[in-house]
């Protein structure tokens, strides 16, 4: 009963906990082809957490996962964008491919502990 509860966790817990956030970010940006809305989620958890994963191999990957999310939008509202002429689809097409690199390549590295090239 002496016991002291500790709210701080140790070093290990807090990478352990920056390591399952990481992979729910990709996986809601990954669902966001489907839903949409989790790719918001996904991109206000990355700016609220982001101080957290300073220090960390996951700051890359939330640095990854944010200019995935902003670039990817530009294109695709240049794609939409470019319907008009007949080439939008063409611009949509690559924006997807390139996200489903990106997302594929960050949930490489994070499976083999690695940061992101950014």
């Amino acid at each position: 009963m002496n016991e002291e509860l500790s709210l701080n966790p140790t070093p290990a817990d807090r990478l352990a906990n920056l390591k399952q956030l990481t992979m729910i970010t990709y996986i809601l940006y990954a669902l966001s082809f489907f839903t949409g809305l989790t790719g918001i989620i996904a991109i206000i958890i990355n700016y609220v957490k982001r101080e957290e994963t300073e220090g960390t191999i996951y700051a890359s990957h939330f640095t990854w996962q944010i200019r995935t999310f902003w670039w990817s939008l530009l294109w695709a509202v240049l794609g939409i964008a470019l319907l008009i002429v007949g080439i939008g689809f063409v611009v949509l097409a690559v924006d997807t491919v390139w996200v489903i690199y990106r997302l594929v390549k960050g949930i490489l590295n994070w499976n083999d502990n690695k940061p992101m090239p950014v």
